[in-house]
């Protein structure tokens, strides 16, 4: 139990540095180039946000879910489940609308 906490904290907090960096610092440079092949080089600003927010929704759900998996461990799944559903959501809107198509 507490291993994987500790293996959430750590992915949660990566994800969240990962779509930070993204988001704020637009480093498009951290994705693969299929992923923004079709992207026009003024929608990367727009492009990096969305992507990073969306990073940044998946790793914080990620992130609450070892939180709560040392402290309440029956309800660890819901910030997980929940961070993922909308990070995604967030990620499948983003590169549909930029990049095209979701797979490149």
């Amino acid at each position: 139990m507490i291993v994987g906490a500790v293996i959430d904290l750590a992915v949660g907090l990566l994800c969240i540095i990962m779509g930070l960096l993204l988001w704020r610092k637009q480093k498009v440079s951290l994705l693969h180039d299929y992923h923004y092949k079709n992207v026009r080089e003024e929608d990367i600003p727009a492009y990096t946000r969305q992507i990073g927010i969306g990073l940044t929704v998946i790793g914080a759900g990620v992130f609450l879910s070892g939180i709560l998996n040392l402290f309440c461990p029956d309800y660890w799944w819901i910030p997980l489940a929940a961070g993922f559903v909308v990070g995604a959501f967030i990620l499948y809107r983003a590169q549909k609308k930029y990049n095209g198509s979701v797979l490149g």
